[in-house]
């Protein structure tokens, strides 16, 4: 299942099932069919488990019962599948290899691989629409960066998960972008202040259940800005895979249901080119992973 936020002519922000080109409205839906089941925001549905998985996919099942029901995907305007978490997004920072390199240029006797996942969080605020505008603040940066990355989003929630359990606590995944100002990053001399400007986290455009994805660590991650092709990876090559991320970051840390992970980003970041290409207004970046959709986001000087 492929599950959406969208805002329609009404102005109501909704909960909906992706059928190709076209949303199914959950509550009307369910309404329809007569079952219990709360669909009034996507985390409700993640926190109502598997059982909510269950009727959904019987939904599914009848699709073409709610065709006259249905609107067409362009005629909405789609939000973050979770637009306002209930916590920070927890991120992980150098996962590629290559993206590790590329920050040490010319130095590859340096570079050393950290030994456990570097965590860090931004701010809820950050979560921005799949085709949302990502603010440049220029009087507060001049160095705005691009990461493509693999976002997860817990579906059970738990402490000390082992390795080996760690899928079952995955809900989904969904394309997520985190935008970086690489001098308040370094200005501070941590990561939370430069990754935590608004707008800087768009994510979506759906959030796809981990059952349509066969094995995630095949997916291929790309990223272009203005056409120009600047990140490329899969998901395999990251440092500490998903169950590696999850018992890490679960160890003493409690997880709970609708938690994301944004897992890393490859090489091709704007700030190890030669010379640095940071984004610009009127730029248009495409982050997009295989099977999972992609997003379009607009950059706007303010």
């Amino acid at each position: 299942m492929r599950l959406v936020t969208f805002v329609d002519k009404t102005t109501k922000e909704q909960t909906g099932l992706l059928l190709g080109e076209h949303i199914l409205p959950l509550a009307a839906a369910v309404q329809a069919a007569g079952i219990d089941v709360d669909v009034s925001s996507v985390l409700a549905i993640v926190r109502g488990g598997a059982e909510s998985i269950r009727l959904l996919a019987g939904l599914v099942a009848r699709a073409g019962e709610f065709r006259p029901i249905c609107v067409a995907v362009n005629t909405v305007r789609l939000l973050a599948p979770i637009p306002d978490p209930l916590r920070n997004i927890f991120c992980v920072g150098r996962n590629y290899v290559d993206h590790i390199k590329e920050g040490m240029p010319g130095k590859p006797s340096e570079v050393t691989l950290p030994e456990v996942p570097q965590f860090f969080t931004k701010a809820t605020h950050t979560v921005n629409a799949p085709h949302g505008d990502v603010r440049l603040d220029t009087a507060i940066t001049s160095r705005l960066d691009y990461e493509v990355e693999l976002a997860v989003v817990i579906g059970k929630g738990g402490r000390d998960i082992e390795r080996a359990q760690a899928f079952e606590h995955v809900f989904g995944y969904c394309v997520a972008n985190d935008i970086t100002a690489r001098d308040l990053q370094r200005r501070h001399e941590q990561w939370f202040k430069g990754k935590s400007l608004d707008s800087t986290f768009p994510m979506g455009p759906s959030l796809v259940t981990k059952d349509e994805v066969p094995d995630v660590r095949e997916l291929g991650l790309s990223l272009h800005v203005n056409g120009e092709l600047r990140q490329q990876a899969k998901v395999a090559q990251m440092i500490f895979d998903i169950p590696a991320i999850i018992a890490s970051l679960s160890a003493g840390l409690t997880l709970e249901a609708g938690d994301i992970i944004s897992t890393g980003t490859p090489s091709g970041v704007g700030y190890a080119m030669t010379p640095p290409h940071y984004l610009k207004h009127g730029d248009e970046v495409l982050a997009r992973i295989d099977g999972l959709g992609e997003l379009r986001n607009r950059v706007v000087a303010v």
